[in-house]
């Protein structure tokens, strides 16, 4: 039989000749074999192959597949690798509507015509002696291809097969031949399954996760299924069981080890032509058990011998002991209520694509795990298998997801330009088998992971019957885990396709008024916290509320790890992280691939992650008058585990350190100690205590002494036992001129303009500081989730009052200590506003500054109230005692600790993919400016916000990309009474929470201090 291109736009045609999905272990001819980890079974053809690329079918070379067609004169490409991402066709950011939306008319099922891009590979490969003895048959594994392919071996047609992120095999071993052999690939970006294949990322084609061929010696095991289960609630004895699909003449020994101790063992005997089911069970006493706090595992060791009693072959699958379970409208873990602290993850990497190495996705878990997640959704398809190993052996939970998205059949119903029909796949038989074979290849490749809890069936697809028998399907496989699937919130029709409710995007009030009620279900949120640009506002909120006593809220899974966005160079070749639309391509959904907490340029944590490390984690430490309460919300673990760190600080900076001994507190327990510090009375400053939660020892994540969580509170402030000398008015000058009125001091000058409208001159040590004339300011460049929910046009006239108030009248009077110059500014804004502005003039050069706002009745929100200096960008130091060391907002500041920090200026430009507002710092007492002497500006204030960045306001939300950016000139420093929350329920709409705004019912008086220093 030949391959039929009329498949590609067949629902019901989504494979030919595909081999069986079985688990994902692997065979290796001996223990040592393993060890090494590379197994002589095994023959990869990764590396480089021949490649030939057509816009479309139409443009393929016919018959490059047959052996007299000579392919070795073509281009090369890498395998895996994406055939966008090696110099062919163009990435497409695309999130609901599909990339033909626009181009052509399809329906679902069709495929277009015009623009369908096609990648022909050939691989010459001859086979070794000594690999070629090794087997009776031989297999072909291509593990990911995007999104169909065909495949030809030496002229003979093999088969076809969708789904791009399970494994796709097929028996060669009629057409392999000696010496030299031609493996021909056709590749379609886009076939009718493409219409299930509707995520919010780029899309890609190619084959891009690995290919190799196995062996499949004369005695072999075709598939492993590993079960645990307990009786009711005792876990002093667990039942093992194991499937294994074997064939051959030999014999077979299963061994289950903890370590180096043997829990069982058995032989069999084996005389099969084909698959023969063999089924092992053993009663395990006093199990360890697995969990993401303790991810104990156990290796299940099967060894085959052939009739000559010859060890021929060895298998290690990892076995975790661990009940997932529903009890009580409730989910448990080992009979505890378990609580998601939990990421969607995308496959990604800014090089790569969804080619993703492994030592990326290790570091991908050690990050997670050293900022306390505990769980990852595998948004929205089955990821590389090394993941799910990764998960067992670090202790991550998991949602491991079916690869099905529609988003972009129903949406358009929804919002009433197609009828119900364009829906897929609600109720329609043409799309049920390759769904159900989807969900059955997903659940037979992964189903041995302890680390995974949760099947999901998939994304965004509406509802219906189909998805209904999808979620019966996988109950029908497995009672040993739960169904999950959101998409019923849309269509309750099958409201019992998943066991839990899922909703994404819902305000922490929806989530109240859920489990408030009568809740028949445990309540996640599959999708929280849209970690879009600056984002992630009012986080604790979502974990408080899982936080309460046996809530029915468990948990939730930010939107999403990882920044979607790919290394491209500009015009002038400087490399830069590149989003949606930077490629060409239309259409496309521009920056809404960067939600990431962590970057996509190296993987390292964005300033978000340091709210979400504190929001998860799992030891809390509570602070009263005279003690401490640790609350230790860990299930299994209790806190001698860790070692406790009492540290004392005055103003920021730490002065005594203090092991604290006895701290055991059990799991899911609250104890109370003495503080460990008291207030001093010698010496004047504030005081600040910290405990620290570190490792005691190594663990696979991090170092012995790594912080994971802490608690910090103010012990108090001891005021100077003297008062500090008055300030001498006798030592400072005032100069009255027509224009201008200057001060005088010792080591100072300062120049106010009546004509400019502020000051134009601050002169400290005969050094000019004052680039630019300080100005009111009531603007920050708008966050993503600020254009998400309009805020640039509902506040939209405070940034012209920024950029254009008029300065209406200056005053200057002589008072006791001090000389006072005030303005009076008018404000741009409808209806019309003024403000004050008053510089109290001190002889030490100090200058304070009052700023203040009578109400106007009728006016928007501001999003931020305070001023902006500009100094030279020699001044590219940065110190502040504050909040930190990340940037933290009002509604992102739990994770900070108060201190001291320093950086350069430019390391607070956050790497968001978009520049917008970032760097600020809360609770600042001072913030200073200097160059690489140490000279520069100092700002005091009780509590302020400060930021120091190279640009405005403005120059951030003009530039699209950090290139854009001009070059650096200028520090500008903001300091602030208040700024608005950056938000992030969602990020196209959600408003930033009301306790996060700035109250302009009320007078605004904000108070600060500058001066320079030497």
């Amino acid at each position: 039989m030949g391959f039929d291109y009329k498949v590609l736009e067949n629902p019901e045609i989504f494979q030919e000749n595909r081999l069986p999905a079985h688990s994902s272990h692997v065979l290796f001819k001996s223990r040592k074999e393993y060890e090494l980890g590379s197994s002589a079974y095994r023959y990869s053809l990764d590396g480089v192959w021949r490649f030939a690329y057509a816009k479309n079918l139409s443009m393929t070379i016919a018959g490059f597949e047959k052996t007299d067609y000579d392919c070795k004169c073509w281009d090369y490409i890498k395998v895996p690798a994406h055939i966008q991402m090696e110099g062919h066709d163009l990435p497409r950011y695309n999130n609901v509507h599909y990339p033909w939306d626009g181009r052509e008319d399809l329906l679902p099922g069709d495929i277009p015509k015009e623009y369908n891009p096609v990648g022909s590979y050939v691989k010459y490969f001859s086979l070794p002696e000594d690999f070629v003895k090794s087997g009776e048959s031989f297999h072909i594994s291509f593990q990911g291809v995007e999104s169909a392919f065909a495949l030809w071996l030496n002229g003979k047609y093999i088969g076809y097969s969708e789904d791009s992120f399970t494994a796709s095999e097929f028996d060669i071993t009629d057409s392999l031949i000696e010496g030299e052999n031609k493996l021909a690939v056709q590749v379609y970006h886009w076939s009718s399954g493409s219409w299930t294949e509707d995520q919010d990322f780029f899309r890609f084609s190619g084959i891009f996760r690995s290919v190799y061929i196995y062996a499949v010696p004369r005695i072999n095991v075709e598939d492993i299924s590993v079960r645990t289960t307990f009786d009711g609630d005792d876990f002093s004895k667990a039942k093992f069981e194991a499937g294994l699909i074997a064939s051959g003449k030999g014999r077979i020994t299963v061994t289950l080890r903890r370590g180096t101790d043997k829990v069982f063992s058995e032989n069999v005997a084996l005389d099969a032509e084909k698959g023969f089911n063999l089924h092992f069970e053993n009663v395990v006493d006093s199990p360890e058990l697995w969990s993401a706090e303790s991810p104990k595992l156990y290796e299940l060791d099967i060894e085959l011998f052939d009739e000559d009693d010859n060890s021929i072959g060895y298998i290690c699958q990892s076995v975790g002991f661990r009940k997932f379970e529903m009890k009580n409208s409730r989910m448990l873990i080992n009979g505890r209520r378990i609580v998601f602290r939990g990421v969607n993850r995308h496959e990604f990497s800014s090089v790569t694509g969804r080619a993703i190495s492994n030592a990326d996705i290790e570091k991908d878990i050690i990050t997670m795990k050293q900022n306390n997640i505990n769980a990852i959704r595998t948004s929205h398809y089955p990821n590389s298998e090394y993941l799910y190993e990764l998960c067992d052996r670090y202790g991550i939970y998991m949602i491991a997801e079916n690869n099905m998205e529609t988003h972009g059949t129903w949406a358009p119903y929804f919002m009433k330009k197609r009828d119900k029909s364009f829906i897929v796949p609600d109720d329609k038989e043409q799309w049920k088998a390759s769904l159900i074979d989807r969900m059955n290849s997903t659940y037979q490749r992964d189903k041995n992971h302890p680390a995974i809890v949760i099947w999901s069936l998939g994304n965004e697809s509406f509802g219906g019957r189909v998805i209904y028998e999808m979620s019966e399907f996988i109950r029908g496989l497995d009672d040993t885990r739960l169904v999950h699937y959101e998409g019923v919130f849309n269509d309750r029709r099958y409201n019992d396709s998943s066991d839990m409710e899922s909703r994404m995007y819902a305000k922490v009030s929806e989530i109240q008024e859920y489990i408030d009620g009568d809740c028949e279900k445990p309540f996640i949120s599959c999708e929280y916290s849209h970690a879009m640009g600056n984002s992630c506002g009012g986080l604790y909120k979502y974990t408080e509320l899982a936080d309460k006593e046996n809530s029915a809220y468990q948990g939730g899974f930010i939107w999403d790890y990882i920044d979607q966005s790919i290394f491209k160079k500009d015009r002038y070749g400087k490399w830069f992280q590149a989003y949606g639309g930077d490629f060409g391509e239309r259409p496309t959904d521009y920056n809404f691939s960067g939600n990431g907490i962590a970057y996509g340029s190296d993987r390292s944590p964005s300033p978000k992650m340091q709210e979400v490390k504190y929001c998860y984690q799992s030891i809390d430490i509570i602070f009263d008058k005279e003690s401490f309460t640790v609350w230790n919300k860990n299930l299994f673990t209790a806190t001698d585990r860790y070692s406790f760190v009492a540290e004392l600080l005055r103003d920021g900076r730490k002065i005594a350190e203090k092991t604290l001994a006895d701290i055991c507190v059990g799991p899911e327990e609250k104890k109370s100690f003495a503080l460990p510090f008291s207030l001093p009375s010698d010496a004047a400053g504030e005081y600040v205590v910290t405990i620290l939660v570190r490792l005691k020892e190594n663990e696979l994540w991090a170092d012995a002494g790594y912080e994971i969580s802490f608690g910090q509170t103010i012990l108090g402030v001891v005021e100077e036992s003297q008062k500090a000398p008055g300030k001498d008015i006798d030592s400072l000058r005032m100069v009255v001129g027509n224009n201008n009125i200057g001060v005088y001091g010792e080591e100072f000058d300062v120049l106010f303009s009546e004509q400019e409208g502020g000051p134009v001159s601050y002169r400290y040590a005969g050094k000019e500081l004052i680039a630019d004339i300080p100005k009111p300011n009531f603007w920050r460049a708008p966050v993503d989730n600020d254009s998400g929910n309009d805020m640039v046009g509902k506040m939209g006239q405070w940034k012209l009052a920024s950029m254009y108030q008029k300065s209406l009248s200056m005053e200057a009077k002589k008072e006791v200590d001090h000389i006072s110059v005030t303005y009076r500014y008018l404000l741009k804004t409808v209806p019309q506003a003024d403000c004050m502005v008053e510089y109290k003039v001190y002889s030490d050069g100090e200058i304070k500054v009052e700023m203040s706002y009578d109400p106007v009745e009728g006016l928007s929100d501001m999003p931020e109230f305070g001023m902006l200096f500009r100094f030279d960008a020699d001044y590219d130091i940065v110190e502040w005692y504050g909040n930190g060391p990340e940037e933290t907002y009002a509604d992102r500041k739990k994770g900070a600790k108060l201190g001291v920090y320093r950086n350069k200026v430019v390391d607070n430009m956050a790497g968001y993919l978009v520049p917008q507002e970032c760097g600020n710092k809360t609770e600042v007492r001072y913030l200073k400016v200097v160059d690489r002497k140490n000279r520069g500006i100092l700002f005091t204030g009780n509590g302020i916000n400060a930021s120091a960045l190279p640009y405005t306001p403005h120059e951030l939300e003009n530039a699209k990309h950090p290139y854009e950016l001009p070059e650096i000139h200028y520090t500008v420093v903001r300091v602030s009474l208040a700024q608005l929350g950056v938000g992030g329920d969602d990020s196209w709409g959600a408003p930033v929470l009301d306790e996060f705004h700035i109250d302009i019912s009320r007078k605004l008086v904000f108070s600060f201090a500058f001066r320079g220093i030497v």
